[in-house]
């Protein structure tokens, strides 16, 4: 599919585009994670991404912009592996007895995700004002200090951190 033609369906689009570019899409992802089952399962999201668009396709370059979607889902990816990774150091350490029951691993892991997701949706200083309050248990002045902005401007990002808390936990 050089152009999507603007007389086709979005579903005629989305299968041409996978039809033209599903192969060269997973050798890409094989090329970048070196692993051919996670590239055709990013591969797949990739086009899930695509067909659960609002817009029609209108594609001058489809091949940049599926890899600018699959190069998103890899980011993702790697974030996912690398707390999986932090998590399963930490549950290393405990001792057999404290250690949780597998199920209760899984929902801890999901919880770390979503609490990342969340943290990564936030502009950073907002990000930084909460973490300084939620993990270091600054105040509001002892965080405006150490960013160098006024107690206004924190007040202000902490009220948006949780803001978003709040959205994400009971308007989902």
């Amino acid at each position: 599919m050089k152009n999507a033609v603007l007389t086709d369906t979005p579903a005629q689009q989305v299968h041409s585009l996978y039809a033209d570019h599903h192969g060269w899409l997973c050798g890409w992802l094989h090329r970048k994670l070196g692993n051919t089952c996670d590239a055709a399962d990013i591969a797949q999201d990739t086009f899930m991404r695509v067909l659960t668009r609002r817009q029609p396709l209108h594609l001058n370059e489809p091949r940049a912009y599926l890899s600018t979607i699959a190069n998103g889902l890899v980011v993702d990816f790697w974030r996912r592996r690398a707390l999986e990774r932090a998590w399963l150091e930490t549950l290393e350490i405990l001792p057999e007895l404290e250690a949780p029951a597998p199920e209760t691993r899984m929902i801890f892991l999901e919880t770390l995700i979503e609490i990342d997701r969340l943290l990564d949706s936030l502009k950073p200083k907002v990000r930084t004002a909460f973490l300084l309050a939620q993990l270091e248990g600054l105040t509001c002045p002892q965080i405006a200090e150490h960013m160098g902005v006024s107690l206004s401007s924190v007040e202000r990002y902490i009220a948006k951190a949780l803001r978003r808390c709040y959205t994400l936990r009971f308007e989902s």
